[in-house]
């Protein structure tokens, strides 16, 4: 079998350390490509440099938690190209309104004010132990979330912050998805919870849920193996 191009796609303040675990095990099947959205502060610009990112022709697509919403939008913006979608730890509304919503805008630009003043390990010690599962803080893991937040700026966690406070709404986009998409959640994931990913899977029509244990929200980090597996699968869907 062939290897097909493989569109991967980082979330919040992530890099390709959070998909070096798949890309070691998927060779033989993908030729992986990691999406760097530099500055982007919208998550159509972030879609727009991933499909720049990628070799012309179709490509399998895969995003973790943000990286999840650019998927989306990538197979908004050229669903002729997309052969394969993967949402992992994710999710596809807009920010609610009222008071939800403005609560999760004073928790990101609170967070933002800790990395503009104690700097981007501080951020990743308040925000980090919230994104894996409980028995891996201060683990090797939990660590190594950490090393990939300080390979980032404030400038372009204030960016992310704002491509999420203005994430669009792909709630209607989910029923006219007809390619094979895998829908990925630890199943301890606190930040994406996997009620919001059965959501999902209910209206995707070619959807297949994974649900990966003994994980949070990294799950691609804190249980590979499970993922990978998944991700296997998918591939030959």
């Amino acid at each position: 079998m062939s290897a097909q191009p493989l569109l991967l796609l980082p979330g919040l303040l992530c890099d390709a350390a959070v998909w070096e675990p798949q890309i070691a095990e998927l060779g033989d099947q993908a030729d992986c490509i990691v999406a760097d959205y530099g500055s982007a502060s919208s998550i159509t610009e972030m879609a727009q440099i991933a499909l720049s990112l990628a070799p012309a022709g179709p490509l399998a697509v895969a995003g973790h938690s943000m990286g999840g919403r650019v998927a989306l939008e990538v197979i908004r913006l050229a669903p002729e190209r997309v052969t394969r979608l993967a949402l992992m730890d994710t999710g596809y509304q807009a920010l609610v309104p009222g008071f939800v919503g403005e609560g999760e805008k004073k928790g990101r630009y609170a967070l933002l004010e800790t990395a503009r003043k104690d700097g981007m390990r501080a951020l990743g010690l308040k925000w980090a132990p919230g994104m894996v599962h409980p028995s891996r803080v201060d683990g090797p893991v939990f660590e190594a979330v950490l090393q990939m937040i300080e390979r980032k700026t404030p400038d372009i966690f204030a960016a992310q912050i704002n491509a999420l406070i203005h994430r669009p709404d792909a709630s209607g986009q989910l029923a006219g998805i007809q390619v094979p998409t895998l829908v990925l959640c630890g199943r301890d994931d606190s930040w994406s919870p996997l009620s919001r990913h059965e959501d999902m899977h209910a209206v995707l029509p070619r959807s297949t849920l994974s649900v990966i244990e003994n994980s949070g929200h990294m799950s691609t980090m804190e249980e590979p193996g499970q993922v990978t597996a998944a991700m296997k699968a998918w591939l030959n869907a």
